[in-house]
């Protein structure tokens, strides 16, 4: 087995982590299967992650990273600001298309969490590092575009990761991909409204 560096290391334990855990579950996901699913010794595991929580938090992180970098790259500023919104909104819904399953797993993570005593902690922790997200995206855009917001910053992105978690968890119980396009245009139309241009 080729030495790696622990970050990398790390990061392919998580990477391994998610495929498990979407695939079985979190709770039957245990810490030997996610070092079989990474071709790796139990001991290597241990050596990265020293708690199950330790781990979870790094799964939590890496699936919202897996996804703003592609909203990112696609904020860049277009010809109006509703072009650009839409295509930030778009970037993401077609990460949850192609990637349901991944959706599906911050859900039961969240949910595991929050039953789980000792580990609340994890589930508060993902739902901040939405805001977070948000709240870069809104200053990245704001930067890039000159805007100006009519609610305060940290409120529209609470609202927008609220919005977002909520949608996607409509998407994954009932499909409907015909209905997406008119409801990602009307998310759109809402959301440029709290935002003004210079």
């Amino acid at each position: 087995m080729a030495r790696l560096p622990s970050a990398e290391r790390r990061r392919q334990l998580t990477e391994a982590a998610i495929r498990a855990m979407a695939r079985d579950g979190v709770p039957r996901t245990t810490t030997r299967s996610i070092a079989a699913e990474a071709g790796v010794s139990l001991s290597v595991f241990h050596y990265c992650f020293d708690s199950k929580q330790e781990l979870i938090e790094s799964v939590i992180t890496t699936i919202t990273g897996h996804y703003v970098t592609l909203v990112k790259e696609a904020l860049r500023p277009r010809s109006t600001l509703e072009e650009t919104v839409r295509a930030g909104f778009q970037a993401y819904w077609d990460h949850v298309r192609a990637h349901p399953d991944e959706h599906m797993l911050t859900y039961e993570l969240a949910q595991y969490a929050l039953r789980q005593p000792g580990f609340e902690h994890l589930a508060r922790r993902q739902y901040e590092l939405y805001a977070e997200t948000y709240a870069d995206l809104i200053d990245q855009l704001g930067r890039t575009m000159g805007l100006r917001l009519r609610v305060p910053a940290p409120v529209l992105a609470r609202y927008l990761a609220a919005m977002t978690d909520g949608l996607t968890l409509n998407y994954l119980v009932l499909g409907d991909e015909g209905a997406w396009n008119d409801i990602l245009d009307t998310v759109t139309s809402h959301i440029t409204g709290l935002v003004s241009e210079p």
